[in-house]
């Protein structure tokens, strides 16, 4: 297909040298993201080309995903400090389905359950290059990065969190019991998992960034010139910080020491009875803040955002213009990265939206 992008050279250089900024904590001002699908007749013509992947035949040419795809990029004004990224999503936590989970596509989602039931001591993870999710991940990755150099970041897919891929193997439930019942056994298999799960990062990140050449990028909205990732614990919503200290903390510490821009995904305010053992990781960069919902928006959680930047981190949110002037009106941009949502704007608005931001940042 010809590259009919609304993204060039030019902006990929403002790019790196603006987000290399940001990590480098020389950046005074918000990173500030906004996307525009153009709206019919040229939406029309778009073939099929879902949230998640596999909701394509799995036996499609991955040829012709990636044209699908880059349709839809195609598609898309930029805006702000926003870049075209294609994220290979197969499903929150496919890892499990890397290591025997089963995989269960819908029109909806993907999910993941025991493939059986097996007593926990008998719970072996391994890499396997040959499972066919992995394999048809690695193939969809590589080809879009051939396709796409220099022009398109290709994001990693969502591996998984240690505690959320056993619960696959498990099942939830019974995860909650094992703490108790067999915490020797869950210390073991969140590092089995941890070991499987820095194995597939590395070989994708081994794709994504020489291949790619345009930097590396999660599913969430930050990217990066090196290793980089949005690292997760959901499962930790329903533990206590006693055991996510013991569960949790050591393995996230070391996906965080073996990269140089991890994040991590701070999901509903469940979690935060576990946000200062967060913040102590030294390696950690910084921290996505998500209310959850039914709940005020991240602009509303200033004492959230307040601890997660006094404690050095970087803070990404979703937000609308409103809350993103109010965060900073209230704590300055400097270290925030301001996803904007809340409908569609044309050019000239994006201008608007942008402008009283910076406006808001220098008044400060």
């Amino acid at each position: 297909m010809d590259n009919k992008l609304r993204f060039t050279e030019q902006d990929w250089q403002r790019m790196d040298r603006d987000w290399s900024a940001f990590w480098a904590g020389e950046l005074d001002r918000p990173l500030v993201l906004m996307d525009h699908r153009i709206l019919p007749p040229e939406r029309q013509k778009l073939l099929p080309a879902p949230g998640f992947v596999p909701q394509l035949p799995m036996d499609m040419p991955a040829d012709e995903v990636i044209d699908r795809y880059q349709a839809q990029l195609e598609a898309l004004e930029y805006y702000g400090d926003s870049f075209p990224k294609w994220w290979v999503n197969f499903g929150p936590g496919i890892l499990a389905g890397f290591i025997g989970a089963e995989v269960h596509v819908t029109p909806e989602t993907v999910w993941f359950e025991p493939a059986e039931r097996k007593e926990i001591q008998d719970i072996h993870p391994r890499f396997d290059p040959n499972n066919r999710w992995w394999k048809r991940i690695v193939d969809l990755t590589r080809t879009a990065c051939q396709r796409w150099a220099g022009r398109i970041c290709v994001c990693y897919t969502d591996i998984g969190g240690n505690l959320d891929v056993l619960a696959s193997l498990r099942t939830t439930e019974q995860l909650l019991a094992d703490l108790y019942d067999y915490p020797q056994e869950v210390d073991r298999l969140v590092k089995e998992i941890t070991a499987v799960w820095m194995k597939c990062y590395d070989e994708l990140d081994a794709i994504i960034r020489p291949i790619g050449k345009v930097g590396a990028s999660p599913w969430a909205s930050i990217w990066s010139p090196k290793r980089c990732y949005m690292l997760q614990s959901d499962f930790c919503y329903m533990i206590s910080p006693q055991m996510f200290e013991r569960f949790v903390l050591p393995d996230l510490t070391e996906c965080c020491d073996r990269m140089d821009h991890g994040f991590y995904h701070l999901d509903g305010k469940g979690q935060l009875p576990h946000l200062d053992m967060i913040l102590s990781i030294k390696s950690l960069r910084g921290v996505q803040w998500i209310p959850g919902a039914g709940l005020p928006e991240a602009g509303d959680w200033p004492d959230v955002l307040g601890r997660i930047r006094k404690a050095g981190k970087l803070c990404q949110v979703y937000v609308n213009p409103e809350g993103a002037l109010k965060i900073v009106r209230e704590l300055g941009g400097k270290g925030f990265i301001l996803h904007i949502h809340g409908g569609l704007v044309d050019r000239k608005e994006a201008k608007e939206i942008l402008d009283a931001i910076m406006k808001a940042n220098r008044g400060r």
